[in-house]
């Protein structure tokens, strides 16, 4: 398998383009060489080297497609595929995708660009490629049946379009696309600006990703294809937490974030420490009348969102999807509750017949993040990620912004935890604490009833004491 690193090696640059004359055997005659990658990091932003100059985007856990030239038209090469895509540490899933991952790599050009696409199918059906959010021919749309015959196994199409539009975009494919956005395939397509434009301003950082969903079973390696709303994997370009990177962004950096979802629902993406402002979606930049600050941007299915902020506070700040159960991991839908029920004495008995067993819920599900239990092999752990105080207790669709004052220009690598300042961390409280003052009024009803109430019955709630015991 031909690695980025490798094949920049091989064609003798280190971090550009691929020119026309480093192609080698496929010359100009022929397709461009197919470039694979199939490591899950986060790639550097790859600088251009031919073309209309840009600020490159950076993809999280992912990297961007190089090119060659080829008499004025930017040529790329994607090759559908199954994948092998690590999710986390520990646990791989088996996945449709281009060039080696899911999602596949990022395409960049600039507005204005005359682009060229070879489309090879390495797939066990038939596939097509539909460009989301472009304008262009009808016939390069990529609707299987509709606007073009579907790609079978083994075939190559060419697509061939101007880039029209500066904005954020996605692909995938309009062929069998429950199965196959199922098992993965899409990616995000990034057209710059040709020039300074009055709706795009520059930023210092540009990160980039992908909302997906998958029901894989625990201990199973291939994603369900039939699963409408209960998927149990809540991901950011195919990873989970805690295998998707931190987004590295220097003190008072101008960062912009682009998000696509291409789930079955909507996902409220949520950053702690700053204010952002919605700058742009897959329509378009947004006007600057249109715009008001928020913390928590709702990304509805098939859209683009894309943020920005100044990075002005230093620290590990939190940057999650806000529902819940997408900040979990391998979840179970049918799960009883059993906050409150004591069933030390019952659990005495199971352990003497399986000795593994141990209570869960009572309490809550936070003690899962700590117990060493068995899970089936090639699972993640529900709630996992261990951070300076502890466990972080997350999953699924969640990952951190460093803002460093120290990190460099450029510079995205992890710079390890945040070291507080003296006196700016909570910490439990040792003065004595006064009885809370509670209301005795309960209240009345905005109609009296017409039925006699049913008796009082008592509820019971069982409390810890003061070291956290019940």
């Amino acid at each position: 398998m031909t690695s980025r690193r490798d094949f920049f090696k091989a064609a003798g640059i280190a971090g550009g383009a691929v020119t026309a004359a480093t192609v080698g055997k496929f010359a100009l005659a022929g397709l461009p060489e197919p470039v694979i990658q199939s490591k899950p990091d986060t790639m550097p932003p790859l600088v251009p080297n031919t073309g209309r100059p840009y600020n490159p985007v950076v993809t999280l856990n992912g990297w961007t497609l190089p090119w060659r030239m080829n008499q004025g038209v930017k040529e790329f090469h994607l090759v559908a595929e199954p994948v092998v895509r690590e999710m986390a540490p520990g646990f791989k899933a088996h996945l449709w995708g281009y060039n080696g991952q899911s999602p596949g790599p990022t395409i960049e050009v600039v507005e204005g660009d005359r682009v060229r696409i070879f489309v090879t199918n390495k797939l066990p059906e038939h596939t097509s490629v539909h460009w989301h959010g472009q304008r262009l021919p009808n016939g390069m749309d990529g609707v299987s049946g509709l606007t073009q015959k579907s790609i079978k196994p083994g075939q190559t199409f060419v697509y061939e379009f101007v880039a029209r539009r500066p904005g954020s975009f996605m692909y995938h494919p309009h062929a069998d696309e429950m199965t196959q956005m199922a098992m993965g395939m899409m990616g995000l397509w990034i057209t710059h600006p040709k020039e300074k434009h009055p709706l795009i301003d520059e930023v210092n950082r540009d990160f980039c990703f992908l909302l997906n969903a998958f029901d894989i079973d625990p201990g199973s390696y291939t994603p369900k294809t039939m699963t409408m709303l209960d998927f149990n994997l809540w991901s950011w370009n195919s990873r989970i937490f805690p295998g998707i990177d931190s987004l590295n962004v220097r003190l008072n950096d101008k960062v912009r974030i682009r998000v696509g979802n291409l789930t079955m629902t909507n996902h409220p993406i949520h950053l702690h420490g700053h204010e952002f402002t919605v700058t742009g979606t897959d329509g378009g930049p947004i006007p600057q009348t249109a715009r008001w600050p928020e913390v928590t941007t709702d990304v509805a299915v098939g859209q683009m969102r894309q943020i920005e902020f100044v990075a002005d506070e230093e620290g590990d700040w939190s940057f999650h999807c806000h529902k819940s159960h997408h900040t979990m991991n391998a979840m179970g839908h049918s799960v009883p509750t059993m906050i409150g029920v004591d069933h030390r004495d019952i659990g005495k008995k199971i352990n003497s017949l399986i000795p593994d067993y141990m209570v869960m819920g009572e309490r809550g599900m936070a003690d899962m993040s700590e117990m060493e239990m068995p899970i089936p092999d090639n699972t993640a752990p529900m709630m996992t990620g261990e951070g300076p105080f502890g466990s972080v207790e997350m999953g699924g669709m969640f990952s951190v912004l460093k803002v460093r004052k120290d990190q460099k220009p450029g510079d995205y690598k992890n710079p390890g935890w945040y070291k507080h300042p003296a006196g700016t961390v909570a910490q439990p409280y040792k003065g004595a604490v006064a009885k809370p003052a509670r209301n005795s009024s309960a209240g009345g009803q905005s109609m009296p009833r017409t039925q006699k109430p049913s008796k009082d019955f008592e509820v019971q709630i069982r409390k810890p004491n003061a070291h956290g015991e019940h």
